[in-house]
Formats: C-alpha cells, sequence, structure tokens
C-alpha cells in the first residue's frame, strides 16, 4: 500500500483544524491540491476518513482511530531517522529528563514505562531539581525535556499541560487554623510564610500568594529548597507554607495540612525548549500526552483528591 508521508502531514492537518481552507493555509499548499491528496489517501486506503458538507469537515468513526495511530507512526519515523543520524555522529543516544519533586506524580511511571517499550535503545537520564531551579533545567538548557510546575520565567519553553493540582497550606498543628478542615486566601495573607529558594519572580508571585495582596509584600521569614525542609520549618513553628495536595501523602509530626478553597490550583506540565525541540523531545510529549489521556482514573484522583484520604498515593 502505496500511503506517503506527505499525505499523513495533510491527514493530520484537516483532522486537527476541520477544515481544508484552514488546513491548507498552515501548510502552505493549495486547497485544491490538499484535498487531492485526501482523497487519494481515503482510496488508496478504501477508507472514508472525513464526512463533508459544504459548511462543515468531520472526522468519521474510522478518521479518529487512524488519527490516534498516525501520530504515534509519524513520530516514530522522526525518531528513526534521529537515531540514524545521532549513530552517523557517533553520538550516544538518551533523553535528558528534569524534574522537581514527585515529578509528574502517578503518571510518572506510566510515562516512562511507554517511552521506554517504544525507544528501547535510549536511555532516559533522570535528573532532580530543587525549589533554586522551578523550571526543572529548562532555562539553563541542561535538560532536554521537563516535568515541571507552572508557573515560572518561561520565556522559549513550550508546554503541554498534564494536570493542575488543588493547593493546600501546611501549618503546625498548634496553629489557630488547625482544627479546620479548609481554609481560604484572606485568612492566610498575614501569616509568616516561607517562601522558596529561588530568585524567579514568577514562581514566588504565584507561591506567596501576590495576587491577592494588592501590592503588599508577602511576610516572607524563611526560605526552603525543597518539601522536607519545608516541614522541618513548619512544624517547629517557623511559618507557614503553601503546597500542593499531593504533600498529604507525606504525613509529618506537627504538621496539618488544610485545602485553600479559593486559590488557583498549580499546573503540571511536560516542557521543553523551541531550540533544542527533536524527534526524541516531540515522542516524550507524544507518550507524555497519551498517557494523560488514557488514564481519566489518576487525573481524577490528582485534581480532585479526597482530603480526608492521607494515605499513600493511589497506583496503577
Amino acid at each position: 500500500m502505496e500511503v506517503h508521508t506527505r499525505q499523513l502531514q495533510y491527514f493530520i492537518a484537516v483532522a486537527e483544524e476541520l477544515s481544508f481552507t484552514r488546513a491548507a493555509q498552515r501548510l502552505h499548499v493549495s486547497q485544491q491540491g490538499l484535498s487531492t491528496q485526501i482523497k487519494q489517501l481515503e482510496q488508496t486506503m478504501d477508507v472514508v476518513l472525513f464526512s463533508r458538507t459544504t459548511r462543515n469537515v468531520e472526522l468519521t468513526a474510522a478518521g479518529t482511530v487512524f488519527l490516534q495511530d498516525v501520530r504515534g507512526a509519524l513520530t516514530g519515523l522522526d525518531v528513526a531517522v534521529e537515531r540514524a543520524r545521532s549513530f552517523h555522529r557517533g553520538e550516544q543516544d538518551r533523553l535528558v529528563l528534569g524534574a522537581l519533586e514527585g515529578a509528574a506524580l502517578t503518571l510518572t511511571e506510566p510515562i516512562l514505562s511507554m517511552f521506554r517499550q517504544r525507544h528501547p535503545g535510549i536511555t532516559v537520564e533522570l535528573r532532580h531539581f530543587t525549589y533554586e531551579d522551578p523550571s526543572a533545567g529548562l532555562i539553563t538548557g541542561s535538560v532536554d525535556v521537563a516535568i515541571a510546575r507552572r508557573p515560572f520565567v518561561d520565556n522559549g519553553v513550550h508546554f503541554e499541560r498534564l494536570f493542575a493540582e488543588p493547593l493546600m497550606v501546611m501549618v503546625p498543628t498548634t496553629h489557630r487554623l488547625a482544627g479546620r478542615t479548609e481554609v481560604f486566601v484572606h485568612e492566610l495573607l498575614d501569616e509568616p510564610l516561607l517562601g522558596a529558594a529561588t530568585t524567579d519572580p514568577v514562581w514566588n508571585a504565584f507561591w506567596e500568594l501576590n495576587a491577592f495582596r494588592g501590592g503588599a509584600p508577602a511576610p516572607v521569614v524563611s526560605r526552603s529548597n525543597s518539601l522536607l525542609e519545608e516541614l522541618h520549618k513548619v512544624a517547629t513553628g517557623v511559618g507557614v507554607v503553601l503546597t500542593v495536595a499531593c504533600a498529604r501523602w507525606i504525613p509529618f509530626p506537627g504538621v496539618r495540612l488544610l485545602p485553600i478553597v479559593d486559590a488557583p490550583p498549580n499546573e503540571v506540565a511536560v516542557g521543553w525548549r523551541a531550540a533544542q525541540e527533536s524527534a526524541l523531545v516531540r515522542s516524550f510529549v507524544e507518550v507524555a500526552r497519551s498517557v494523560r489521556d488514557t488514564h481519566p482514573e489518576l487525573l481524577a484522583l490528582l485534581q480532585e483528591p479526597d482530603f480526608t484520604d492521607c494515605s499513600v498515593p493511589p497506583h496503577l
């Protein structure tokens, strides 16, 4: 069966745009030429991929299935070309992955497992970063791709969103709010706050609730480099600290975690620098997207957690 990569790229463009006009503009080809290529592809496969009317273009059921498989096939082809070039240059095949504490939580293992299954000859080098570099190596260019928490200064970085986690506050068990089941942002604005040991202004503004302070500075009394350091400081009464829902999986003596009802969630995303994009990076992003889309039960547990459950995290 003679199916050409150009036809597959044209098919993806039309499937994503659901418009032959917009797809042609995106591909910088004529609409007539694009339509001809799609018809030839359908004739070759003996399958109708699009349902067309004078006003709408929609994927058929067969087209929807084909789109999922074609994306992976083209990514695999890109990776094969990249690997051949790498061997020709005598370079080692590896992907450097940056991550903060917890990475993508319960999505991390299935993402890495699927990527290794697709690329058994590729070494994944995992590098852990502290709060000193919230970008997990993206800004310095020391990693190829990273699992990071937004927001931070991200010039030149692209993202694929995985999920968003609710915010919580850690307080000492002797704190005036410790007996509550939830709190509001305005109840925390005067609390002595533990900040992060980073100079990233965007990161600090988010975790110090600057959007709610009307221009007033946050009362930061100490800065920490890790979750463990924060837990110790909170337990000894140094201050309170904002964190995310997964922190409930690390019970710590003297610390109480409370959901913040009206705080914005924290986004976990795969990030990569446009200047360092490669076939392997694109494949990793595609794998992360696939795992995200095929594990709604894990996403629900991460985005809408049961705050009464402070046990170990759920597993597949």
